[in-house]
């Protein structure tokens, strides 16, 4: 088959780009200017150039310095000019603009690669150019690996180039006929450290088959060993000497590590030498650092198979690490070994008991290597696949999939696949492998795989949102392996919150205190710690959640997990939403969104996407709710726990649109959640006061009255206090609706009593805006002016400029706030105003009456009259009425 490779392109660079076409088009009322862009060799410098010259319009004057031109001078000039430049400098700047901007005054772009290597008149005329023709159209860009004075003298501005990301790198190989798994793009990312040259020189160099698993060990490319290979010879002995040992230690050994192996008693010469010939830089503690990852690769190439074995071996009597120790001992061994096969398997077990997943899916993919029976060689790949998982890579796992697939069926190996289908949200499928590897393990001879199968089936149970069914799992884990096995603390992590589920506020928290006395202070504390800050978002405590949920979104602090990094990301963006920290909130899913992409974990995306969508619609930023929402939306499959958010930040925004059938129509399916579902517990999930609310609009206050009446109970049962506010908010529309005023009055200020010494900004700012609503509509519009006002304050300092606005409804149609020496000259009523302006606005008498809290009747009573008094005959003509400058008095 005959593949056809295109250009590579300037691929992951559009952000530079807007940046770059952006400043070419504000030279048009700025002026001239010059921009510098900087990055290190091979990551794309010119191929940004070549982009920024294909996206813009008008033409552009190119030329590329080199250094053996540096004292040919006006060398870089002759290639922008396409001719002999003038001698003197400041005719030459005159040439060059001129030639730049042309006849048609289109902003002109001149843009000058390797600049670093141009010659000094080149660079003056340029100088001299944006100085001379200020007010020229005229951007330069100049492209170098580092800044000198000139440089950054006649660029006021920079651009620093990084290398490119992992889905970066996947669409770079496509455009080389390669087709990456994201796990093994994220792979060849990270080797190349993100350099498009590299990258594409491997994708060339190796056949598809190297291609096909993230753990393959990828090498250098030919031009780096080769520049390598020259770069030692002229290191010297010693240079070579501890070059080769960084590269078989790795980078952070410390210098004293590395000059024992390379048997040098001073080892400054050779670290001097290593910076002199560009292999690497020096740091503080004077250990060099190599200039690229590649760098190490291309050393560890050049010392050949048997030379790198005997220096692994005497590496692993040097390092005072147990895991390093072992993984150089593997190193060293090229064939089976039983013996040293199981000191791996047993510390890949405690390395996994302890937390650290990561190490212990790499011990144990070595001792499988080591393993010559094929039994439990499969054993030892699978547990390494499901340390992975565990670990939170489930590209990586996921990319391995098709091999543990191809393995004998043993239970451990469907429990194992359950657990990635899990977190990819399959929730039928890991149902499936649940229940098939629990029938057929045995548990008397093999009460460890029983355990773990046991703490997935508690995961499973967590993500279907049921807690009795998750604390029956948990216990049977706990009672099969033993409360401090490795399935014991993780059961006892996550069995806190299936109580919370059921109900259980109490025994969660003091089984949460049992749990993180027995783990003390180990990988393992993740995970009982980011329950518990869980906990405290659902128990009204967020100050302690968020102190619990900070301290262990970065997985590198305790060695432990991405995945639970990710959970602690969700929670944490939700209590920064409800506590008044939108900004803060965005941030924190913005660092979700990313470890998912980098992890392939879809559990938890929608639970991101959902406070995006919130902390947007209190904004007013109604195209990124939209988009979060359907982000949301397309991330939900068959779990509770990614279906009911994304159906929260659906119903959210068509309530925000005043569409209230439509909340009815998108909530609906949480009416049928079955008993001992999560979803019957007002605590857990905010959407049966959203759901009460819409009936209520709706004028079905029979149904509304039914329908709270159950999650009222359960909500006081427990004596949660905001779950019983929101329902008491809703239940205060429901008097409202009726006319009973005094119920109103009662259920508000119940509800407002219950929020009292809770930080949670959002959930007070909506009470008293719903409690205004209500008393304005009941015609108490004095009291209604305090609500609403002080509803008006909370809104604003939240940032919530949708509801500042709708509070600023609310008063002007109470009238209070509405002079009439303010009025214009048409003597409408305070309503009619209000009516008048949302109508004009292009909104329907049905989003007016759901805003106003009236019936579209009442919208319409108010336009008939609105209309005879204006003087106009449709809502066109009282838009275009509105639209007319008002005249200065």
């Amino acid at each position: 088959m005959t593949v056809l490779i295109e250009r590579a392109g300037c691929v992951g660079r559009e952000d530079e780009l807007v940046e770059l076409t952006s400043r070419l088009a504000r030279t048009r009322t700025s002026g001239s200017a010059a921009v510098l862009v900087l990055g290190d060799p091979g990551l794309g410098k010119t191929a940004l150039l070549r982009g920024l010259a294909d996206r813009v319009a008008t033409a552009s004057l190119k030329a590329r310095a080199g250094a053996w031109e540096q004292d040919s001078p006006g060398a870089v000039l002759r290639q922008l000019l396409g001719e002999i430049p003038p001698a003197d400098p400041v005719a030459a700047a005159d040439a060059l603009v001129a030639r730049a901007v042309g006849v048609d005054e289109e902003p002109g772009l001149v843009l000058v690669d390797d600049a670093d290597l141009a010659d000094t008149f080149s660079l003056q005329a340029i100088a001299s150019a944006l100085r001379r023709h200020r007010g020229a159209p005229v951007l330069v860009v100049l492209a170098a690996t580092r800044s000198t004075a000139f440089l950054g003298e006649i660029a006021a501005e920079t651009v620093r180039i990084e290398g490119l990301d992992a889905a970066a790198v996947g669409e770079l190989a496509s455009l080389r006929g390669r087709v990456l798994h994201p796990s093994m793009a994220e792979v060849l990312a990270r080797h190349t450290a993100g350099s498009p040259r590299d990258a594409v020189a491997l994708l060339d160099e190796l056949p598809p088959t190297r291609w096909a698993r993230p753990d393959t060990q990828l090498p250098a490319p030919v031009h780096v060993r080769d520049e390598v290979q020259l770069a030692l010879a002229g290191c010297g002995a010693d240079g070579r000497a501890l070059a080769e040992a960084f590269a078989i230690l790795g980078e952070d050994a410390s210098l004293g590590q590395a000059a024992a192996l390379a048997g040098l008693e001073d080892p400054l010469s050779a670290v001097d030498a290593l910076a002199a010939a560009g292999l690497a830089e020096t740091t503080r503690d004077h250990r060099p650092r190599w200039r690229t990852p590649l760098v190490g690769v291309a050393v560890l190439a050049t010392m050949g198979a048997r030379r790198a074995a005997d220096a692994h071996q005497r590496a692993a009597a040097i390092v005072d690490d147990e895991v390093r120790r072992a993984r150089h001992l593997v190193a060293a061994t090229p064939l089976p070994d039983a013996e040293l096969a199981e000191e791996v398997a047993r510390l890949a077990q405690r390395r996994g008991d302890e937390g650290a997943w990561a190490e212990a899916a790499a011990l144990y993919r070595d001792s499988s290597r080591l393993t010559e029976d094929p039994v439990r060689r499969d054993d030892r790949l699978i547990r390494s696949v499901d340390a992975l998982v565990a670990a939170g890579d489930g590209m990586g796992a996921a990319a391995l999939v098709p091999v543990v697939e191809s393995l004998r069926e043993t239970p451990l190996r469907d429990a194992v696949l359950a657990y990635l289908a899990i977190l990819r949200g399959r929730a039928t499928e890991a149902e499936v492998r649940l229940k098939r590897a629990w029938d057929i393990v045995n548990a008397d001879r093999e009460p460890e795989t029983a355990a773990l199968i046991a703490t997935r089936h508690v995961l499973h149970s967590l993500a279907l949102c049921r807690g009795d069914e998750l604390v029956t799992w948990a216990d049977r884990a706990i009672s099969l392996a033993g409360r401090d096995s490795a399935a014991g603390v993780e059961a006892a992590a996550i069995r806190g919150l299936g109580l919370a589920m059921a109900g259980r506020f109490g025994d969660a928290h003091e089984a949460y205190a049992l749990a993180a006395r027995r783990v003390g202070h180990s990988a393992q504390t993740q995970r009982v710690t980011m329950g518990r800050g869980w906990l405290g978002v659902l128990s009204d405590e967020p100050d302690e959640a968020r102190s619990r949920l900070e301290g262990v979104t970065d997985p590198r602090v305790l060695g432990g997990s991405t995945r639970i990094s990710m959970w602690a990301l969700a929670w944490l963006a939700r209590v920064q939403f409800l506590t008044g920290e939108g900004e803060a909130a965005l941030q924190t899913v913005a660092a979700g969104r990313a470890l998912a992409a980098e992890s392939g974990i879809a559990l938890v995306t929608p639970l991101l996407e959902w406070t995006a969508t919130e902390t947007h619609l209190l904004r007013g930023t109604w195209e990124e709710a939209a988009r979060t929402a359907r982000a949301a939306e397309i991330g939900a499959q068959g779990y509770e726990i990614m279906r009911v958010p994304a159906l929260l930040a659906r119903a959210h925004l068509a309530e925000a649109r005043s569409d209230f059938r439509a909340v009815l129509r998108i909530l609906e399916p949480l009416t049928q959640a079955p008993a001992g579902s999560a979803l019957t517990e007002p605590a857990i999930w905010p959407w049966a006061e959203t759901y009460a609310a819409a009936l209520i609009a709706e004028g079905r206050l029979d149904e509304a009255d039914d329908f709270l009446r159950p999650h009222e109970t359960r909500a006081h049962q427990e004596q949660h206090r905001s779950a019983q506010a929101r329902l008491a908010t809703a239940r205060g529309r429901w008097h409202g609706a009726r006319g009973d005023l005094a119920g109103v009055r009662d259920t508000f200020d119940r509800a407002l009593e219950l929020l009292d010494g809770l930080p949670l900004r959002y959930e007070r700012a909506r009470v008293t805006f719903a409690y205004g609503q209500a008393l304005r509509r009941a015609g108490r519009r004095r009291d209604a002016e305090a609500l609403l006002s002080s509803a008006r304050d909370l809104w604003d300092g939240l940032g919530a400029l949708t509801y500042v606005d709708a509070a600023q409804r609310e008063l002007r149609a109470g009238g209070v706030r509405a002079p009439r020496g303010q009025r214009g000259p048409v003597d409408l009523t305070p309503q009619e105003e209000t009516v008048a302006q949302m109508v004009a606005s292009g909104l329907s008498n049905r989003e007016v009456a759901a805003q106003l809290f009236v019936s579209p009747k009442t919208v319409q009573y108010h336009l008939t009259r609105i209309y005879a008094k204006l003087g106009v005959r449709s809502r066109t003509e009282l838009a275009a009425m509105a639209a007319e400058p008002t005249e200065e008095p």
